[in-house]
């Protein structure tokens, strides 16, 4: 039966590249300031930041389209005032209904 000294995989992790490299590979890895992980994580933030970004656009293009339909269309500044702020009619009542969780 062979020792472990006499087998390949001992040879090569006594060769001195294998050494450097593996160590380079650990430092890159795992101890470096900027290591992958760090790098990852730092990926995965800006993947979520990008999504906000876009819909923040979204939203500010809808608010963009209400303001101008709030400009030009007395009807649309009715409907808004009355939604929003419970603006109502002569001879209108208005009733707020709230409904309550069961929590």
């Amino acid at each position: 039966m062979k020792k472990f000294k006499d087998t390949l995989l001992w040879k090569i992790i006594k060769n001195k590249y294998f050494i450097v490299v593996f160590v380079f590979f650990l430092i890159i890895l795992v101890l470096d300031e900027n290591n992958l992980l760090v790098i990852r994580s730092l990926h995965k933030d800006v993947a979520e930041l990008e999504y906000t970004i876009d819909t923040m656009k979204q939203g500010i293009h809808q608010d963009s389209l209400q303001a101008v339909r709030l400009m030009y269309n007395l009807d649309t500044i009715e409907r808004y005032g009355r939604e929003n702020y419970y603006m109502k009619r002569k001879n209108e009542d208005v009733f707020i209904v709230v409904i309550e969780d069961k929590e």
